[in-house]
């Protein structure tokens, strides 16, 4: 996975030192290191993973393409007390999310 050492070289290189990467199943999240207070994901599933959403602090912000290819949205969803408050931010082209992937 070159390009995931080269992003944590770049993390590194532009002292982001509060970032945390994974190369793995985007529908099972990161549970180990919850609650997060920002979750990206760089490819698109069906529809919204619900561990990632249970992975996000209060106030917490999940950006994830979501939908089937030709049709997908790129979603800002905000973790509240009282629930999830979800954005539509534009529509994208993103590779789909395949499940059963660890390689860390």
């Amino acid at each position: 996975m070159p390009y995931l050492v080269r992003a944590r070289e770049r993390f590194q290189k532009l002292a982001c030192t509060n970032i945390r990467s994974k190369h793995a199943d985007g529908n099972i999240g990161w549970s180990a290191h919850a609650p997060f207070d920002g979750i990206i994901v760089a490819a698109a599933p069906i529809g919204v993973p619900e561990a990632l959403l249970e992975q996000l602090a209060i106030d917490g912000r999940l950006i994830i393409p979501v939908g089937k290819s030709g049709d997908q949205k790129l979603l800002l969803i905000t973790r509240k007390e009282e629930g999830y408050v979800e954005e539509i931010i534009d529509s994208v082209s993103f590779v789909p999310m395949l499940g059963g992937i660890d390689t860390t």
